[in-house]
């Protein structure tokens, strides 16, 4: 494993902290580390959604174009 040295504000050092505290994770690293998968397992499903949406776009399937679609599934969220 590689080590590194970062550097947190206070607020997300607290949060941290409280985590570990609450032994919802054994150390900081723990912690990091699964918050790292987390945010790469997210970007896969938006660069699947993307490439989706393209696809769609390209086929015909649709008139609407990416941002139209993202649009109209953010308003459907929203209603």
């Amino acid at each position: 494993m590689s080590r590194q040295s970062i550097t947190f504000t206070k607020p997300n050092d607290e949060w941290l902290k409280e985590m570990v505290a609450s032994q919802e994770y054994s150390s900081k690293s723990e912690l990091i580390n699964d918050l790292i998968r987390q945010a790469r397992n997210q970007q896969q499903q938006i660069d699947w959604i993307r490439n989706k949406l393209s696809q769609a776009e390209k086929s015909g399937f649709t008139e609407m174009n990416k941002n139209d679609i993202l649009k109209e599934a953010k308003k459907r969220i929203n209603d």
